[in-house]
Formats: structure tokens, sequence, C-alpha cells
């Protein structure tokens, strides 16, 4: 291997971090003494999320601190405290209950970064509803199908959004009983109820009911690669190791002002957005607008941000506002003296980010690495370590991570319900984590098949390809099946092909990730046209914009080829592994499955 670069810990860090011994604290964690630093409902009555994040505070004497603080696109900025949230969340959770909605029932928001997605979240946990968030940015067909597939009972949205997204399949959606419409509302938008209209006929008062830790809490949708988006089911429990990983990984202390970057739609947003930060009782940014370099150094200055958590794509556009050439007049024209951390997720973070936040930023980033279905941070470069960049860090405590034997398919090979870890350092194979921590997902909504599909000989198989070092760290190497890391959102091609072939003129598409320096990878769609219709720069802009207002932008893909004769299997399945290798240059590999000519003019059949 050639030789790594290590960033060495600080010697005299700002703040003492909460990990300062990782063998020592490895060895003596237990997940039991970490639910012991949150409180329980009172009375012994069980654990809730929203409780945890707001009601204790309020209870120990906290109510005063600045819960959220917000920044609308006008740069207004609206402090709200923890006391003021505990109200707000009580009579959203009123609403809810007047409306008949009750434990483990589906409440879905399809909202921007708002101060009403905070209450509606923290609301619907505190009337033991199921909060599932939609990324505002998906297009009509993936909204549809996620409230249908989710159950949905009540939707949280904008009008705008609403009439755009959701009028027109509302007859198709049988379960979606309720709409609330936050802010301006036509009186003639029939089905629908005003937000704050409801909010201010709630009273300020709530008990939350008891509470199992096993009781349904999130739903979060993650795509695969065939097949409808997986619904992934997480439980009040989820909450300790919420609150455990933010301690280790991102470092958070009680007077932190902390920004998560992330858009609540995602995982991310929902678990280190709102849960995490507000159970240590910090204060959380909210920013309503949208990227933009100098936005973003005024928010850190002006608010100053002590622990900002980021994505590696928002990293790399920052480089480039910024290049290396030159002097770095826009980062150090902004007094960031507050930041003492920096983290990132979503994405494999590049080395060269790393050492730019070392240059630029006078910090490392620190990369982390989980799942939608792990549900919090699993393995971490933390603040008392040397950073290795490039690398995705060490598991943190209470998390076994290990290296799996690989099969055939790329996935870990699995004999008779048993696989084989791989003790040999630097080998690649599939990570699989030991099941056990609080934050696992504990099924996939109506699919056992696929959530059983995900374990073998005692693992959770995570589906990433990685590698470990000599000295325990691990360097992510790609995903084991096709979906597609973009911008820090995992992307089913399936459902992009679907969306494609809803196309009049399209007869059969392909989907893979591109490479690309920004995103780290962007759809590219290859098409084979039905008789009649001719490849053309014309009809593949038509096809970029129908992909468009079907999935959304973060989903649809950027660039568009022809291909008539897209490499088929026997069974007829577009093999997206030949189509990547093609476009990227590299080895194709078995082609034993290939569809021959022959076996196409026979209909498929070997």
């Amino acid at each position: 291997m050639a030789e790594q670069t290590i960033i060495r810990k600080a010697s005299h860090p700002r703040v003492a971090p909460n990990l300062g011994d990782y063998e020592r604290e490895c060895a003596r964690f237990d997940w039991a003494r970490a639910r012991e630093q949150l409180s329980g409902l009172p009375g012994g009555k069980g654990l809730n999320i929203a409780y945890e994040a707001v009601d204790r505070h309020v209870a120990h004497g906290r109510g005063g601190h600045v819960a959220l603080r917000c920044i609308g696109r006008d740069d207004r900025v609206r402090s709200v405290t923890f006391a003021e949230l505990a109200r707000r969340t009580n009579r959203f959770a009123s609403v809810l209950r007047r409306l008949g909605v009750g434990a483990e029932e589906r409440v879905f928001t399809l909202l921007g970064r708002c101060p009403e997605l905070y209450t509606t979240v923290l609301g619907t946990l505190k009337n033991t509803g199921v909060v599932c968030p939609l990324f505002s940015a998906f297009g009509p067909g993936p909204v549809e199908q996620r409230l249908r597939l989710g159950d949905a009972r009540v939707l949280v949205t904008t009008e705008a959004l609403y009439r755009r997204k959701v009028a027109a399949s509302r007859d198709r959606l049988p379960c979606l009983e309720h709409v609330l419409i936050v802010g301006r509302r036509d009186a003639d938008l029939p089905g629908t109820l005003g937000y704050e209209e409801a909010m201010e006929a709630a009273p300020d008062e709530f008990t939350i009911a008891p509470t199992g830790p096993e009781q349904m809490a999130l739903l979060h949708f993650t795509s695969g690669t065939t097949g409808t988006p997986k619904g992934a089911v997480h439980v009040h429990e989820a909450v300790v190791a919420h609150h455990a990983t933010a301690g280790y990984a991102l470092d958070l202390h009680p007077d932190d002002v902390y920004w998560c970057t992330a858009d609540p739609g995602w995982v991310t947003g929902t678990s280190y957005g709102i849960i995490a930060p507000l159970t240590h009782g910090i204060t959380v940014i909210v920013d309503e607008g949208d990227f933009d370099a100098r936005r973003w150094y005024r928010i850190l200055a002006d608010e100053h941000v002590t622990v900002w958590y980021t994505a590696p794509t928002a990293v790399r556009m920052l480089m480039r506002a910024t290049p290396r050439e030159g002097p770095y007049d826009l980062p150090r024209s902004y007094d960031l003296s507050a930041l003492r951390f920096i983290a990132s997720v979503g994405e494999p973070l590049n080395p060269e980010a790393v050492l730019w936040g070392e240059e630029v930023l006078g910090l490392p980033i620190h990369d982390n690495w989980w799942q939608t279905e792990t549900g919090s941070i699993m393995i971490a470069n933390f603040a008392a370590c040397d950073i290795r960049p490039g690398s995705m860090g060490r598991p943190l405590p209470g998390v076994e991570a290990a290296v799996l034997e690989r099969g055939e398919n790329g996935r870990a090979a699995v004999t008779d319900g048993r696989v084989t870890v791989i003790e040999r350092p630097d080998t690649e194979g599939e990570l699989a984590l030991r099941p056990g921590w609080p934050s696992m997902f504990r099924g996939y909504l109506h699919d056992k098949v696929r959530y059983d599909a995900c374990f073998a000989g005692r693992w959770y198989l995570t589906g990433d390809l990685v590698r470990r070092d000599a000295d325990g760290w691990f360097w992510f190497v790609g995903r084991a099946d096709d979906v597609i890391k973009s911008a820090g959102h995992l992307i089913g091609p399936f459902e992009v092909e679907s969306a494609l072939m809803e196309h009049p003129a399209v007869a059969e598409a392909g989907v893979i990730g591109k490479p690309d320096e920004v995103a780290g990878a962007i759809v590219k769609a290859f098409v084979s046209l039905k008789p009649g219709h001719e490849p053309s720069d014309a009809l593949g802009r038509e096809l970029l914009a129908f992909a468009r207002r079907r999935l959304g932008p973060a989903v649809a893909p950027r660039e568009i080829a022809f291909d008539q004769n897209l490499p088929r299997t026997r069974s007829g399945k577009v093999m997206r592994r030949l189509l990547r290798a093609r476009e990227l240059g590299l080895p194709e590999g078995d082609i034993s499955a290939l569809e021959t000519v022959e076996s196409a003019e026979s209909g498929g059949v070997p």
C-alpha cells in the first residue's frame, strides 16, 4: 500500500472531546448505560423520542435556552426556545389527537427547512404517531409512491407543493385522510386544512401516552436496485443511539451551536438535524435558503457555529468557490473562529477535501459512515483520534463491524446461512455489522422477505464494499449493487428506468451512476427507442425534462444516451454493470449471462 497521510489529533483541543480514549471507551461501553443518559417518560411510562429531545430540557430548567435558530430566505432570524418548542409540539400533538390520528399511524411531511417541519416531526412523535419525511424536491411520482407504500394518513405540506405534487394523485391515495397546509391556503383548495388555524385552536398542554421503546416511530424510504422503494422502520429506542453517537462522532457539548445542512427529507436531516442535537439540548441552526458559498460562510460566522455537519458534495462545491491556487479570500473574509469541529457524511469524502478543510478552514473534516437502515452513525473519525484522509474511520463504541468474503455476485458469500469474516487486512469484502444497536431498523414496511435477506450468519449485510487496514480503519470501495449515490442521496436505478419508460418514445432503459467530481456520481440513462422514433438532441432534452417532471431534479438523470442494443441478460434484464464498464472504459468481466443475438431473436430464451 502507498504511504498514507495522517492528520494527527490536536494536542490541545479547545474543548475536551467526549471520546478521549478510543480503545478504553470501546472496552467499557454498554448500550444499557447509554440508555441511562436519557430520562424516560415521567412515571416510568416508557421512552419517547420527542420527550427526550424537548420536554426533558424544560423539566431540567433549560426551557429558556434556544433550541432552533431559523434563518429565512430573506435572512430574517427567528429563535425558538425549548419551552416554546414544547408548547408548539404539544399543540400539534393535540391537532393530531383531535383528528383521530392514533399510535403508529403515519404522518408524512413534504416541506422545506422551516420551523413548522420541526414542530410536526416532534409533535407527531409526542402523539406516538410515525413520522415519514419526504424530500421536497421529489417529483409527483416518487411522492405518490411513498405516500401509498407508507399508508399515509396525514400529510403536512405547502399549497404550492400540494398542487404540484399531490393533488392530481389524491384519488389514488385512499388512506390519506388529512392534508394540512402550512402558510397561505386558498379557500377553494378542497380536502385540505389550514395548519396555522388548527394550531391556534389547540391547547398548549399535552400528556404523552405511554410509549414502548419498540414502538414504531420513524419511517424512512430508501431506494433499491429493483422493485419499489423500501420503507425502513425505526422505533423510539433509536433515540439512545442518536444521543450516544452524536456525543461520540459529532462531539456535541451543551453550549454548542450546531448546523446540519442535510435536508430533513433524508435520514441524516432527521436523525442528526432534529433528534440527536436536540437530545443534547443545544442550539440548532435551521437555514431555509439554498446552497450559496457566501451565505454559508456568513451563517457560520454570524451564528457562531461551533459544530458543522455537512455533505461531501457541499464541501466540494465550497472548494470550487475557493480554489486552492491563490489566496482564500472568500472563507478568510469571514470570522470562523467559533468553529471547532467539522464532520461529513452521505458519500465517501475524498482525501483532498479533508486536507482542504485543514488548510483553508483551519480544521480537518471528519468523515463518517452509516445508512438509512442503521439509523445512526456506525463508523467515524473522532475528534480525539488521528485522521487518515479518505478513510471512513473506525466503529463507534457499541458497534461491531467486519469485512466478509464475497461470492460470485459481488455480495457476501452465504453458504447454509453462514458467512466468512476476512481477517487479512487490506482485503476487499462486504461490510457487515453485528445487530443489536438501538437504532437498527426493525423491518421494511410490509416487506419481510426483503428485510430477512439483509441478514446472514448473525450479521447485517450492508451492501457496501470496504477494506480494513492493519490498524482497524475502514475504507470505502463501492456499492456491491447498482444503487447510485449522488450528492449523498441513494437513487434506485429501477425507479428512474421505470419513469423513463413511461415516455411514449422509450422502449427500454438502463441507468447507471457516472462519476462526478462534485456530486460523487450523477445519474446517466441509456435508452432504446420504439419504432418510429429517432435519436436527436431535441428528444434527449425532452426525455431529461420528462424525467425531471416525474422524479424531481434530485433523482432524474443528468445525461441521456441513445442505444438500440442495450446489453441484456438472457432473461431480458439490462446489464447495468456492463453499461457502467463500457461508459468508464473498464474491463467487462464475465459476460456469460449476456444475451446473444440468437437468444434475442428467439425471445430471450437460452
